[in-house]
C-alpha cells in the first residue's frame, strides 16, 4: 500500500475539520467540537508517525491543551518528540523531517524534542513544564518509554510545593490582568474567572491524586470531597459558556484570540443566537451572562483551592470568638459551625460584621465561604423585611473599617444581589457610553472603595481637600448607600439618576432611615452628574451659574457630599478619564458654591481687585507701576472678569517685553494645575486663527481641555489654551514648550491655507460601538451670542474639524469648554456671528456639524 503524501493528510484533516465544525453549527455542543477536533488531530499524527521513518525508542506525546483533549478551532497543537536517553545523537536529524511534515499538513504544532532525563530536569526546575506535562497523552510511538516518564514525574512531584506554585502563579497572572479582569474586553482564557481558573482546579487536584484522567472530570472532585454536585452543575454550565464562547470567536474571526474586544462582541453574540432586547444590545447580554459566569468560577476557584489547602497543610486548631456566638477563628481566617446558617438565617450578615470589627481576621475559610454561597438561598422577601437585618446592613455601612471589602465579598458570594434584588440587575451590566471601563456593578464598588479611600490617612496627600471634608462628614453612611445606587438604574432605559432616586429613597424609608437621610441620599442619586456637568460645561467666572448651582444644592451638607461623590464616581469610571484639569474644576466649582451657601453671594473679584492683584505679581517681577497699561488699556472689562489675576498677571509678564517689536507672540508653559501646557497666542485677529491653532494641537496628538479667547480694542486675539497629552500628561521638560513656541508661531505666521486635518486611529470601541453625534444651538442668555454643545465620539482631529466647520459658517468663538470623558466628547462653544442671527444659517451650521461629526464617527483605519 503506497504512503500518503502531504496533501492527503491536508485534505484529510481540512474536511475532518470542516464536518467537526459544521456538526457543531447544527447542534453547539462545546465539549463534542473540542473531542472531535482532538481526535481527528490524534488520527492525522499517529498515521503520520507510523508511516514516517522514526527510531524506536521514541515516543509521540500530546501535551498542555491537545494533551488535555481540548483542541478549539484555533489552538495549536502541542507536541513532545520523548527520546530514550540511549538514542545516539546521529538519529536526531531524522525528526527534522517530521517536524516539517506536521507544518506542511496544516497543523500548527507548538513542539519540543527532548530526552527522557532533560524532561525529568526541566520539570523539576520550571512549573510551566511541569504542568505541561501534567497533562500529557500518549499518541503513537514507544509506550513503555511514555510510561517511564509518567513515572518520574510521579516520584519527582512535591504537591505542597506544586499547590503553592499554582497559587502564586495563579496571583501573578491575576494581578497582570487586573485592570483588563472585569473590564469590557476580558480574556476568556486569562482574566479572573476564566477558563484558566477551571484548569488550575484540576492541575492542582490531578497533581493531588484526586483525579487521574486528563481534561474536566468534575464527577471526580464531587467524589473527592472537595465540592458538591450542585456546584459541579454551575461549573459545567460555566465552563460550558466559557468555551462556547471562544469557539464562537475563533469561527468568527478565523485566528487565535482569546480576548473579547469589542468589535467581536455583536458578531458572537449573533453566532450565539442572542438578540437585542429593547435598549440593550445583544452583545451587553452576552457580555453579561459572561461576567457573572466569570464571577462564579472564581468563587469555585476559590473554594476548591481553599479546600485543598486545609487538606495539604492542616490549620490550627479554632478559637473562640467573645461575643460572636457560632463563629470562631482559624488561624486568621473566620469560620463558622456547620450548621450555623441553617439554623441561624439572621446571622449571615452578621458574618461580614464580624469580618469589620475582628482585625485579625484577613478573611473566611473555605467551609465559611460555602456556607455563605449556599445560605444566600435564606435571603427572600421575608429576610429583606426583618427589621433586625435592617439594622446589620446599616451597621456594616457605619462600621469605620472592612466596609468596601466586606461589600465587595458579599457580591463575590451572591449576596449583595439577593439583599438588594435591584443589584443583582446590573451584575455584569455593560456600559457602552465611551469612557466606563468597567461594569456598572464594578464601576459601583469602585466608587465605594474609592469614598472609603479618601478618608484614610495613608491616602490623604491625593486628595488634600476631599480628605478633610470625608473626615469631618457625620455620616458617610449615607454616602455609601448613595454610591450604592448612584447607578443601579441603568440597563432599564430612561433617565437612570431619577429612576435610582426612587429605588434609593425607597430602600432607605424601609430601612427605617429618617426621611431628611432618605431625601439626602435620593437627592445625591438624582443629583449625582449635575456637579461635573456644571464644572466642565458652563462658565464658572460667571456668578449667576454658580449662584444657580448652589441654590439647586440648597446647603453646604449637600453640596459637600456631592462633591466627594462626584470626585469618587469620575474616578470610578477609567484611569485615564480623570486629570488634573477636571480636579481643578470640580474644585472651583465646589469652593465657590460653599462660598454662596454660606456667605449669600459669589465670592467674585471686581475688575479693579484683579488688577490690583495682578499689578502686585507684577512689581514682584519688578515692572514699574503703569507698565502694564501698556496692554491693559487695549482690554475691556470681560477680559479682566474672566481671568484668574494670576493668569492675568502671567500673561502680562509675557507679553509686554514682546508687544513693541513683535505682532506674533506665542507663549507656554507647564499648566499650573499640573498637567499638560498651558499656550498663550497673541495675534492679528482673523477668521481662521481658532482653526489654525486647534489643527497645531491635532498634529501635535494633543487634546484641548479648554480655550478662552478674547479680542482687544486694536483688532488683535489673545488666547489661551490648555492642552494634554492623553498617552503623557506630565511634561517634565522645557525643550518641548520651546518647541510649542517656536512651531506654532511659524504656523501661524506663514497663514497658508488650512490643510488636512490628521485623522489618527479610531479607538476600536468607537468603531465597534459608534455614538450618534448630538447637536444644539441656541441663542445665550444675554441674547448677543450663542451657545453650541455637542456630543460625539472622540478622536484626533475632532476639535480641529469643528472649528474648521465653525470657520467656514463665519462663527467665531469667544470661549470652548473642552469635556472628553474616554472616547466621549461632549463640547461647548460660546459663539459670535451675524451670519448665525438668520435661522437658515444656524441651520446650516448645525447640518454640516452633524456631517461633519458623523463622518469622524465612522472614520478610522
Amino acid at each position: 500500500m503506497p504512503t500518503p503524501n502531504a496533501a492527503t493528510w491536508r485534505d484529510a484533516l481540512k474536511a475532518g475539520r470542516a464536518a467537526c465544525i459544521d456538526a457543531y453549527l447544527a447542534r453547539p455542543r462545546a465539549n463534542a467540537l473540542l473531542t472531535g477536533l482532538t481526535q481527528l488531530t490524534d488520527a492525522v499524527l499517529r498515521d503520520i508517525w507510523r508511516a514516517h521513518d522514526v527510531p524506536a525508542r521514541a515516543a509521540l506525546v500530546a501535551v498542555g491543551g491537545y494533551g488535555r483533549g481540548e483542541m478549539y478551532p484555533q489552538s495549536d497543537v502541542d507536541l513532545l518528540i520523548l527520546l530514550d536517553d540511549g538514542l545516539p545523537e546521529g538519529e536526531l536529524g531524522r525528526f527534522e523531517t517530521l517536524i516539517g511534515l506536521f507544518w506542511d499538513v496544516g497543523l500548527p504544532i507548538g513542539h519540543s524534542v527532548r530526552r527522557l532525563s532533560e524532561c525529568l530536569a526541566e520539570s523539576a526546575g520550571d512549573i510551566t513544564i511541569q504542568t505541561n506535562l501534567l497533562e500529557a497523552r500518549h499518541l503513537a510511538g514507544d509506550p513503555g518509554l511514555y510510561e517511564r516518564m509518567r513515572a518520574g514525574l510521579a516520584a519527582q512531584m512535591d504537591v505542597i510545593a506544586f499547590y503553592q506554585a499554582k497559587s502564586l502563579e495563579q496571583k501573578a497572572r491575576h494581578g497582570r490582568h487586573a485592570e483588563v479582569a472585569l473590564l469590557l474586553e476580558p480574556n476568556l482564557k486569562e482574566s479572573p474567572g476564566g477558563l484558566r481558573d477551571i484548569q488550575n482546579i484540576f492541575w492542582v487536584c490531578r497533581a493531588a491524586g484526586l483525579t487521574t484522567r486528563p481534561g474536566h472530570h468534575l464527577g471526580d472532585l464531587v467524589r473527592a470531597e472537595v465540592m458538591c454536585e450542585a456546584e459541579a452543575r454551575a461549573l459545567t454550565a460555566d465552563y460550558r459558556l466559557l468555551a462556547n464562547m471562544r469557539i464562537r470567536l475563533h469561527l468568527a474571526i478565523n485566528r487565535r484570540e482569546d480576548r473579547m474586544l469589542y468589535e467581536f462582541q455583536e458578531r458572537v453574540a449573533a453566532a450565539m443566537g442572542i438578540s437585542a432586547d429593547g435598549p440593550r444590545r445583544a452583545s451587553e447580554r452576552l457580555m453579561q451572562r459572561y461576567y457573572r459566569a466569570a464571577r462564579r468560577i472564581s468563587l469555585a476557584n476559590r473554594l476548591v483551592l481553599g479546600e485543598l489547602r486545609n487538606r495539604l497543610l492542616p490549620p490550627t486548631a479554632p478559637r473562640v470568638l467573645p461575643g460572636t456566638p457560632g463563629f470562631r477563628a482559624v488561624g486568621n481566617l473566620l469560620d463558622v459551625e456547620e450548621d450555623q446558617f441553617a439554623r441561624h438565617p439572621d446571622s449571615l450578615l452578621e458574618t461580614f460584621l464580624v469580618l469589620t470589627r475582628e482585625h485579625t481576621l484577613v478573611g473566611c475559610t473555605p467551609r465559611l465561604l460555602r456556607a455563605l454561597a449556599r445560605g444566600g438561598r435564606h435571603i427572600n422577601a421575608d429576610f429583606r423585611r426583618t427589621p433586625d437585618n435592617h439594622a446589620r446592613f446599616l451597621q456594616l455601612l457605619r462600621e469605620p473599617y472592612g466596609v468596601s471589602g466586606a461589600l465587595k465579598l458579599m457580591h463575590q458570594l451572591g449576596i449583595l444581589g439577593r439583599y438588594i434584588p435591584l443589584f443583582e440587575r446590573i451584575t455584569g451590566q455593560m456600559q457602552h457610553d465611551q469612557f466606563h471601563i468597567y461594569p456598572v456593578d464594578e464601576h459601583t464598588l469602585m466608587v465605594l472603595r474609592n469614598l472609603r479611600r479618601l478618608a484614610l490617612s495613608e491616602f490623604a496627600h491625593e486628595f488634600p481637600l476631599a480628605h478633610r471634608l470625608m473626615g469631618a462628614c457625620q455620616r458617610p453612611d449615607l454616602l455609601y448607600l448613595a454610591a450604592l445606587f448612584h447607578d443601579i438604574a441603568k440597563g432599564r432605559g430612561g433617565d437612570h439618576s431619577s429612576l435610582g432616586a426612587i429605588d434609593a429613597r425607597r430602600f432607605c424609608l424601609g430601612h427605617g432611615l429618617p426621611r431628611e437621610d432618605a431625601d439626602h441620599v435620593a437627592w445625591l442619586v438624582a443629583e449625582h452628574l449635575s456637579l461635573s456637568q456644571t464644572a466642565q460645561k458652563q462658565d464658572l467666572s460667571d456668578p449667576d451659574v454658580i449662584s444657580a448651582f448652589a441654590a439647586r444644592c440648597g446647603d453646604v451638607k449637600r453640596l459637600t457630599s456631592l462633591y466627594l461623590l462626584t470626585l469618587c464616581d469620575i474616578r470610578g469610571t477609567s484611569p485615564k478619564v480623570w486629570n488634573a484639569w477636571k480636579e481643578k474644576l470640580t474644585r472651583e466649582l465646589y469652593l465657590a458654591a460653599r462660598h454662596v451657601l454660606e456667605q449669600g453671594s459669589p465670592v467674585m473679584d471686581s475688575v479693579e481687585e484683579k488688577k490690583e492683584q495682578a499689578r502686585a505679581q507684577l512689581r514682584l517681577y519688578g515692572y514699574p507701576t503703569g507698565a502694564e497699561d501698556t496692554l491693559w488699556k487695549r482690554l475691556d472689562d470681560v477680559y479682566f472678569l474672566r481671568q484668574d489675576a494670576r493668569d492675568i498677571g502671567w500673561q502680562t509678564r509675557r507679553l509686554l517685553p514682546l508687544l513693541s517689536r513683535h505682532n506674533l507672540i506665542v507663549s507656554a508653559r507647564l499648566a499650573p494645575v499640573g498637567e499638560g501646557v498651558e499656550v498663550l497666542v497673541y495675534a492679528p485677529d482673523e477668521e481662521a486663527l481658532f482653526a489654525r491653532i486647534s489643527a497645531f494641537f491635532a498634529r501635535l496628538g494633543y487634546s484641548i481641555l479648554a480655550a478662552r479667547i478674547h479680542t482687544t480694542s486694536d483688532d488683535h486675539a489673545i488666547d489661551t489654551f490648555y492642552a494634554l497629552d492623553p498617552e503623557h500628561p506630565q511634561i517634565p521638560y522645557r525643550d518641548f514648550l520651546n518647541y510649542i513656541e517656536h512651531e506654532l508661531t511659524a504656523d501661524l505666521a506663514a497663514h497658508q491655507p488650512l490643510g488636512p486635518i490628521p485623522q489618527g486611529r479610531l479607538e476600536r470601541r468607537l468603531k465597534a460601538f459608534p455614538l450618534e453625534p448630538e447637536i444644539s444651538l441656541t441663542r445665550s442668555d444675554n441674547r448677543k451670542d450663542f451657545v453650541l454643545t455637542f456630543c460625539a465620539g472622540d478622536r484626533p482631529g475632532l476639535l480641529a474639524q469643528v472649528a474648521r466647520i465653525l470657520t467656514e459658517h463665519h462663527a467665531s468663538v469667544l470661549t470652548a469648554r473642552i469635556n472628553t470623558l474616554g472616547q466621549r466628547a461632549e463640547d461647548v462653544f460660546v459663539l459670535e456671528s451675524e451670519a448665525l442671527e438668520k435661522p437658515g444659517k444656524r441651520l446650516a451650521l448645525e447640518k454640516a456639524l452633524l456631517d461633519g461629526l458623523r463622518v469622524t464617527a465612522g472614520a478610522g483605519p
